[in-house]
Order: structure tokens, then sequence, then C-alpha cells
């Protein structure tokens, strides 16, 4: 009985194989037929359409709500940790900005502006004195 079972399933499996064959066969003419594309069908080097205006309005909203983090930097100092475990509620650190020096406005570690202190309300701000342009920007990455 066991031969009578095994029987059927052998030609139901060739059967499946001779249809899968039949598939890639087929693919493969119609592959074969389609090797020669040209770049226009393709979609490659199309060419470069003017932008609206419009269009790029909106590219530029698509980004306007992404966090960036703004730093204000009074100065600098290096301080072996030493001293710096050494520290308590009163210390005073010594920077190496001088007093009445505009403080660098940084964004995400790059100095976009330099400003003054300013107090509104009780709480601190800045007052923004000099924008460092687009292009001087890029000569200091450059160094």
């Amino acid at each position: 009985m066991s031969d009578l079972n095994a029987k059927p399933e052998t030609e139901a499996v060739s059967a499946e194989d001779e249809t899968a064959m039949a598939d890639w066969a087929s693919a493969l003419a119609e592959q074969n037929d389609n090797t020669e594309v040209d770049a226009t069908t393709a979609g490659v080097f199309q060419p470069l359409s003017k932008v609206e205006p419009t269009s790029t309005r909106n590219d530029i909203d698509m980004i306007l709500d992404i966090p960036v983090q703004m730093t204000v930097e009074l100065g600098r100092t290096k301080i072996a940790i030493r001293n710096l475990l050494q520290l308590a509620q009163g210390s005073v650190v010594e920077l190496d900005g001088m007093a009445g020096e505009p403080m660098d406005v940084l964004v995400n570690g790059c100095l976009i502006a330099q400003g003054e202190v300013v107090v509104v309300n009780d709480k601190f701000g800045i007052r923004l004195t000099d924008i460092i342009t687009p292009s001087e920007r890029i000569r200091k990455l450059n160094r």
C-alpha cells in the first residue's frame, strides 16, 4: 500500500515541477527579449526640469520641525580631575572668556552667531549682535 501512495505523490510533484519549469522558461524568454533597453525607456538620465518655487517651499516645510541643540557658550577652561572633584557650592571656575566679550551661539556644535547676555523678566537670554554667514561657516570648516 505504501507503494500505491508513493506513486500518485510522485506524479503530482513531477506535474508541479513541469509547471514551474515552464514558468521559468517563459520568464527567461521574456527577459531575453527585453535585454536591449535604451536609457530613455529605463528612466536613466532623465532631463532635469526647472523646480517651481512652490515645490521648494514644500521641501523646506518638511524640515522646519526638526529639533536642533542650541548652546550659548560663556567660555571654556581645562581643569584636572583632582581640582574638579574639589569643587563645591560657591567655587569659582575661571574661564578663558573676558567680561564684556560677545558669547558664541552654537547650533549642533557649529558657530552661527555671537551675542550679549540680557535679562528679561528674571530670565537670561542672548541678544544676537553678529550672525556668521554661510560662506564664513564653510571657510571655518575647511580649516
